[in-house]
C-alpha cells in the first residue's frame, strides 16, 4: 500500500483545491448575511480565486522545473492552508476577498505540480491506474463542492468551509514529505514574468467588466473602461508571447487546429458543466427553501456520477480515442444541461436529476484525458507548456462564464418582472436571483418570482448547452487521428513524453 501514498497526496491536494472552486457557492445566502455584502462582491470570492490559480499555473509550472516538483508542491500546500485560515477568520468581505486570491496562489503551485508528480512516481501500469484516479479526483471535486459545503455550513457555520481545509492540508503536508520523490527536472526555463503580468491584468479587467456589466449596466463608463483595458491587455500579452524566446505559452501550438480545438473543449467544459451550479443552488436555497445541507445534495447525483465515471474510465477506455470520450463527452454536458430546462415555477429539485446524471457521465467521460490528448498534439518539448495550457483554459472558463451567467439569469428574471408589473424590475431581478427571493416577496407575488427565477435558469441552462456543444463538434472535427505515417513518430515519441509529462 506504500507504493500508493504519493497519489493519495496528489488526489487529496486537487479534491481539496477544485472543491474550493464551488464550496463558496452553497454558503452565499449564510455568508452575504453575516458579512453584510453584495451577490456581485460574493462573485469576487469565487473569481479571484480561479483567476489567481488560472494566471499562475503555467508560471508555478515553470518554477517547478527548477525548485523541484515536490518542493514547490509543498509551498502551495502551506500557502493554501494558511490562506484558508484567513479566509476563515475573516471580519469582512474585503479580507475574504484577498484571501481567497491568496488561496489561488497556494492551488497554483499545487495543481501545476500534481499531474507531474504523479509522472515521476509511477511507470506503466501503476500509471494509468494513477491517472485514473487523478482523473476521478478531478471529475468529482468541482460538483462535490457543493455537498461538503451544504453539510458544513447547516451544521458548524459558513467558516467552516475554509477552516476544514487545514486538516487535509496538514495530512497531504506529512504524505509529501516522507513518500514523494525529490527530483528536479533537467530543462531550467526562465519565469515569464511580463507574460505571467499581462494575462493577469488582462483575465481581472475582463472579468471585472463583466461582473460590473451585470450590476451596473453594460452602459456603464466603468463597465466599459474595464471591459476595453482588458481587450489592450490582452493585445500586449499577444505581442509580448510572440517576441519572447521562452513564452509562458507558445502561440504558434494555436496553429494546430487539434490544440485549438482541445484547449476550447477543456474552457467548454468548466464554463457549461460547473458555472450553473452556483445559481441552482441559489435557487434551491432561497426559491425551495432547502436548508444549506439539503441544497448541496440537491447536486449529488452529478458528483456521484462523474466520481464513478472518471474512475471506470480510466481502465475500460484507455483504448477509445480521446476526440471520442471527450468531444461525446462535451456533447452529453449539452444533453445534460438541456435536460435542467425543464424547470418551471412549480418545479421541485427532482426537475433537475435527469439532467445532472447525464451532465455527470459527460463530466466523467471529459476530464481524464483532456491533459494526455493535450500532450498527444503537440511536439515533446512542450508537454510541459500543452498541460498547463489545458489547466488554464479549463480554470478560466469557469471565471469568465460566472459573471455572464449572472448577466443572462439576472436579465431573463428582469424581463419576467417588468412584464409582470414589478416596479424596478432590473433590482428586483438582481436581489432575486442573488438569493433575496424572501425579501421580496412584499413587492410581488411568490409565483411571479418563482417563474421569474425558472426563466432565468432555464435561460442560463440554454446557454450551457450551446456552448457544451459547440465544444464537442469542435474537439470531434478537429482533434483527428494521427496519420498513418506519423505513427511510427508518435510511439518514438512516448518515452520522451512520459519523461516530461505535465511537465508544467
Amino acid at each position: 500500500m506504500r507504493k500508493w501514498l504519493p497519489l493519495l497526496a496528489v488526489s487529496l491536494s486537487t479534491f481539496m483545491l477544485l472543491v474550493d472552486l464551488t464550496i463558496v457557492s452553497i454558503a452565499a445566502p449564510d455568508l452575504g448575511r453575516e458579512l453584510h455584502t453584495s451577490f456581485a462582491a460574493l462573485q469576487w470570492t469565487v473569481d479571484l480565486y480561479v483567476l489567481v490559480l488560472a494566471a499562475l499555473l503555467m508560471a508555478a509550472g515553470s518554477l517547478s522545473d527548477r525548485l523541484g516538483h515536490r518542493r514547490v508542491f509543498i509551498g502551495g500546500l502551506v500557502v493554501f492552508a494558511a490562506a484558508s485560515l484567513a479566509c476563515g477568520l475573516a471580519p469582512d468581505v474585503g479580507t475574504l476577498i484577498a484571501a481567497r486570491g491568496v488561496q489561488g496562489l497556494g492551488a497554483a503551485a499545487m495543481y501545476a505540480t500534481n499531474a507531474a508528480l504523479l509522472g515521476i512516481t509511477y511507470a506503466g501500469r501503476d500509471r494509468s491506474v494513477a491517472f485514473g484516479v487523478w482523473g476521478a479526483a478531478n471529475g468529482a471535486a468541482a460538483a462535490a463542492g457543493p455537498i461538503l459545503g451544504g453539510l458544513l455550513t447547516e451544521h458548524v457555520g459558513w467558516r467552516s468551509i475554509f477552516l476544514v481545509n487545514l486538516p487535509v492540508a496538514v495530512l497531504a503536508v506529512i504524505l509529501a514529505r516522507t513518500a514523494l520523490p525529490s527530483a528536479v527536472t533537467d530543462r531550467v526555463r526562465r519565469t515569464d514574468v511580463p507574460g505571467v503580468v499581462s494575462f493577469t491584468v488582462a483575465a481581472t479587467l475582463v472579468v471585472y467588466g463583466l461582473i460590473r456589466a451585470g450590476d451596473a449596466g453594460w452602459g456603464d463608463r466603468v463597465t466599459v473602461a474595464a471591459l476595453a483595458g482588458g481587450v489592450a491587455a490582452v493585445a500586449v500579452f499577444l505581442l509580448l508571447e510572440r517576441r519572447r524566446a521562452e513564452p509562458m505559452l507558445d502561440l504558434s501550438l494555436f496553429r494546430r487546429p487539434a490544440f485549438a480545438a482541445l484547449m476550447f473543449g477543456a474552457a467548454a467544459l468548466t464554463a457549461s458543466a460547473f458555472a450553473n451550479l452556483v445559481f441552482v443552488s441559489l435557487w434551491a436555497q432561497s426559491v425551495l427553501g432547502l436548508g444549506a445541507m439539503a441544497a448541496g445534495l440537491v447536486l449529488a447525483p452529478m458528483a456521484v456520477v462523474a466520481f464513478v465515471v472518471a474512475g471506470a474510465g480510466g481502465r475500460l477506455l484507455h483504448a477509445v480515442a480521446p476526440r471520442y470520450t471527450i468531444g461525446l463527452g462535451l456533447l452529453l454536458v449539452a444533453a445534460g444541461t438541456a435536460l435542467c430546462t425543464l424547470v418551471g415555477p412549480g418545479s421541485g429539485w427532482t426537475a433537475l436529476v435527469p439532467g445532472l446524471c447525464v451532465t455527470g457521465v459527460g463530466v466523467g467521460l471529459s476530464t481524464p484525458v483532456l491533459a494526455s490528448a493535450a500532450l498527444a498534439v503537440v511536439p515533446p518539448q512542450r508537454a510541459g507548456m500543452a498541460n498547463g495550457a489545458s489547466n488554464t483554459f479549463r480554470q478560466l472558463g469557469y471565471a469568465l462564464a460566472l459573471p455572464v451567467l449572472a448577466t443572462v439569469v439576472s436579465g431573463r428574471a428582469r424581463d419576467v418582472l417588468a412584464g409582470g408589473g414589478v416596479a424596478a424590475p432590473e433590482v428586483a431581478a438582481r436581489r432575486l436571483t442573488g438569493g433575496g427571493f424572501g425579501g421580496l416577496l412584499g413587492e410581488a407575488p411568490a409565483g411571479l418570482l418563482r417563474a421569474a427565477y425558472a426563466a432565468g435558469l432555464d435561460r442560463i441552462f440554454l446557454a450551457s448547452a450551446a456552448l457544451a456543444a459547440l465544444g464537442g463538434i469542435a474537439v470531434l472535427v478537429l482533434l483527428r487521428p494521427a496519420r498513418p505515417a506519423d505513427a511510427g513518430r508518435r510511439t518514438a515519441q512516448r518515452d520522451t513524453v512520459d519523461a516530461v509529462i505535465l511537465d508544467s
